[in-house]
């Protein structure tokens, strides 16, 4: 009998045919748990693909130990899987969204039966370095919203609603396409988004952004429309519902063109909404609650964002500093 294929940390592997190396019981564990992924926990597609990839590396490492089954998992299997990413050079950052995601893993194992006891209870996340997103400036953003005004083509005026909305709401780019058009309340000026895990949230947008939804409605989405564009509110030159990667490419054109702005896309966006809100003085719960943040300590890497801002400006401006 053949070793089974290694997984080499670090560098791209194919998922399928390690997937395929494993022992049947494990091989089922996977299949039954990217099934609870996709039906019972409600999680985004790109995160299943994560969490299963995470999943199948740790178990090719333990079957490559002698295990067979994920009642052979120990808590230095998960240790020693992590070590070796650790040592190929593997961000902090991604180890610790890995750690997350065996813990995952194994409490699910635990809620059906597969192992006796969580040997992931006991593993500790790598603290990650948070790096301070680039954000823009308020009059950065004042100038990437007016240059996106400029060009009245249909293409043009739904190019405007684009970054407007992003500011606007600080939503996310996966949250943006998937909007309708009975989505949006305009007499309240409110949206309703659909975020991670198929959670539901209501987010306002001020009058910019309904004076570009109002445009984009009246005299421009009717020109794109076909038969086939739906209930979709953005759409592309095609009439179909407009997709992520034109998203970020607009984000990234428009801000280009803003000359000393920072290189961001429509994650940068979002960035920039929140530390502004921040800065206007909006406190972190309801900061929180319009970025659809389940956890607040995700939100305060804004706060963090604007005390650097502060002390940079300090540090200019104070003659002793």
């Amino acid at each position: 009998m053949s070793e089974p294929r290694r997984a080499k940390p670090g560098k791209r592997v194919d998922l399928v045919a390690l997937r395929s190396g494993l022992p049947v019981a494990l091989a089922d564990a996977v299949e039954s748990y990217e099934r609870y992924l996709r039906l019972e926990s409600n999680r985004s597609p790109h995160t299943v693909r994560a969490y299963i990839g995470d999943v199948v590396g740790l178990l090719d490492h333990v079957h490559r130990l002698g295990g067979r089954s994920v009642a052979d998992i120990e808590l230095a299997n998960l240790r020693g899987w992590l070590a070796i990413q650790r040592n190929a050079g593997v961000a902090r950052s991604t180890l610790a969204r890995r750690a997350a995601s065996l813990r995952t893993f194994t409490a699910w194992a635990l809620h059906t039966g597969l192992v006796d006891t969580d040997p992931g209870q006991l593993l500790a996340s790598p603290r990650a370095h948070h790096a301070l997103p680039p954000v823009l400036r308020s009059d950065e953003a004042a100038a990437v919203m007016q240059a996106s005004g400029e060009d009245r083509s249909p293409i043009g005026r739904r190019d405007r609603l684009v970054v407007e909305l992003l500011y606007a709401t600080g939503i996310r780019v996966s949250e943006l396409v998937g909007l309708d058009i009975d989505d949006i309340d305009r007499e309240r000026r409110v949206v309703r988004v659909l975020g991670k895990g198929a959670k539901e949230r209501t987010v306002p947008y001020g009058l910019a952004a309904e004076r570009a939804l109002a445009d984009w409605l009246e005299a421009a989405r009717p020109a794109l429309a076909v038969a086939g564009s739906g209930p979709a509110l953005l759409l592309g030159a095609r009439g179909r519902r407009l997709d992520q990667r034109s998203v970020r490419t607009i984000v990234h054109q428009r801000v280009q063109a803003v000359p000393g702005a920072p290189d961001l896309g429509p994650h940068g966006l979002r960035h920039s909404a929140a530390t502004h809100l921040l800065d206007g003085g909006a406190d972190l719960r309801s900061v929180q609650e319009l970025l659809g943040h389940a956890s607040l300590a995700t939100t305060q890497i804004y706060t963090h964002v604007s005390v650097e801002r502060l002390r940079q400006t300090y540090a200019r401006a104070h003659p002793r500093a």
